[in-house]
C-alpha cells in the first residue's frame, strides 16, 4: 500500500484548520496544521509535505510572502484557499498562482463548516491533483510584472484564422491559458474558455487577461455574440455552451448539474461547439486534473474539428489532456508554447 499524502494546512482561522484537517485525514491524507507562516516553515523543517493549503489573509506574514519563500527555497504544491471573493481577494490569489501555487478554492460566503462539508470531494480531489503537480513553468521570486497592453491592431498572419477556438483546463490552467491567449493575435479566433476556477474569481481572471492580450478578453454573459478577436471565460458555477452555425455563434449559460464534478465543465462546452461549429472549430485540451473534456473533444474531432491536447512534459497535471490522448481524441499533442502556433498553423485547412 502506498504511503499516505501528507497536507500541511496553513490558516489562522481554528475552524478551517479542524474542518479541512478532518476532510483530509478521512481521505487518507496525514496532516499536520499551522496558525500562521512561522509555524508552518518550522513544521516544514520537520517534515516535508506533499501538498499545502494556504490561507493568504494571515497575521505576522501574508501568505504571498510564505508562498515566495517556499518556492525559492523548496517548491512544494500549493493550494491557495482564499477567504474573499472581493476583487482585491480574486487579484491575490491570482497573483499567487501566477507566483507558483498550483490551484485556488474558495471558502465560504455563509458558514465555513458548510462550505466545506459540502465541498470535501472537491477539496480532496484538488489537494490530490496538487500533491502529483509538477514544475514546468518559470517561477519568480518577485512578483509578475504586467507588460503594457499591446495593440489592438492585427498581427500579420500566413493563413486566415479557425472560426471558433474551444479551451478547457484545470490545475495549472491559468497560467497555461495566458501562454496561449497572449500568443494570439488581434484578429485571431473567437475563443471560449472553461477553467475550472470557483464562482467569484473568473471575472478578475478575465480582466488580468485582457490586460495583456491582443484579444479582448471579457467574462461571458448570457447571449455575448462570439467574433474573431475575442474571447470569453466561462464564469465560476456556470456551465458555457456555443449556439448558433454558419459563423455567427453566441453564447449560452446554464445552472445544469455538474459534469465530471465541474461546473462548468469543458465536456458541455466541447460537446456544444461540435454540434454548432464541427469542423469550423479548433479544441485544445489543456494541463488539469481528471478527465473533463475529454470525450467533448472527442465530438468535436468526430464532427471535424482540428484537436489538440497538451504534452505531459508541459502540463503541470497530465490528467486532463492524458485522457484525451487515450481515448484518441486528440489529433494532435503538442507542447504548450506550440499550442497557439499549431492552430493559427492549421488555420487553412478546409472544413471538413
Amino acid at each position: 500500500m502506498n504511503p499516505s499524502l501528507h497536507a500541511l494546512v496553513v490558516d489562522d482561522s481554528a475552524v478551517v484548520r479542524h474542518m479541512a484537517a478532518e476532510i483530509l485525514s478521512r481521505a487518507g491524507f496525514s496532516v499536520a496544521v499551522a496558525a500562521d507562516p512561522f509555524i508552518a516553515l518550522t513544521k516544514m523543517r520537520q517534515g516535508r509535505p506533499d501538498v499545502i493549503l494556504l490561507d493568504l489573509e494571515m497575521p505576522r506574514m501574508h501568505g504571498l510572502e510564505f508562498l515566495r519563500r517556499v518556492m525559492d527555497a523548496d517548491p512544494v504544491p500549493i493550494v491557495v484557499c482564499s477567504g474573499s471573493i472581493s476583487s482585491r481577494g480574486a487579484d491575490l490569489a491570482l497573483e499567487a498562482l501566477e507566483q507558483g501555487a498550483v490551484d485556488v478554492v474558495a471558502k465560504p460566503r455563509l458558514g465555513v463548516k458548510g462550505f466545506l462539508e459540502e465541498s470535501a470531494t472537491s477539496l480532496v480531489d484538488t489537494m490530490r491533483a496538487a500533491a502529483g503537480a509538477r514544475f514546468p513553468r518559470a517561477r519568480a521570486s518577485a512578483p509578475r510584472r504586467e507588460a503594457p497592453k499591446p495593440p489592438r491592431a492585427p498581427m500579420p498572419t500566413t493563413a486566415p484564422v479557425p472560426t471558433l477556438l474551444a479551451l478547457g483546463a484545470s490545475t495549472g490552467g491559468p497560467e497555461a491559458l495566458r501562454a496561449v491567449l497572449e500568443a494570439l493575435p488581434a484578429d485571431g479566433p473567437g475563443v471560449v474558455v472553461v477553467q475550472h476556477m470557483p464562482e467569484g474569481f473568473t471575472r478578475a481572471f478575465a480582466e488580468r487577461l485582457d490586460r495583456t492580450c491582443r484579444l479582448e478578453v471579457r467574462e461571458a454573459r448570457d447571449g455575448d455574440a462570439l467574433a474573431p478577436g475575442t474571447a470569453f471565460i466561462a464564469p465560476g458555477n456556470r456551465h458555457l455552451e456555443v449556439r448558433g452555425g454558419r459563423g455567427r455563434y453566441h453564447l449560452s449559460l446554464q445552472d445544469g448539474d455538474r459534469v465530471n464534478r465541474h461546473r462548468p465543465s469543458v465536456d458541455v462546452l466541447f460537446r456544444s461547439v461540435a454540434a454548432a461549429a464541427g469542423g469550423s472549430a479548433v479544441g485544445a485540451l489543456l494541463t488539469g486534473m481528471g478527465d473533463d473534456g475529454a470525450r467533448g473533444l472527442l465530438e468535436m474531432r468526430r464532427a471535424g474539428a482540428l484537436t489538440l491536447a497538451q504534452d505531459e512534459a508541459s502540463s503541470v497535471v497530465f490528467g486532463m489532456p492524458g485522457s484525451a490522448i487515450e481515448l484518441a481524441a486528440a489529433e494532435h499533442v503538442v507542447p504548450l508554447g506550440d499550442v497557439a502556433a499549431a492552430v493559427l498553423r492549421h488555420a487553412a485547412r478546409p472544413v471538413r
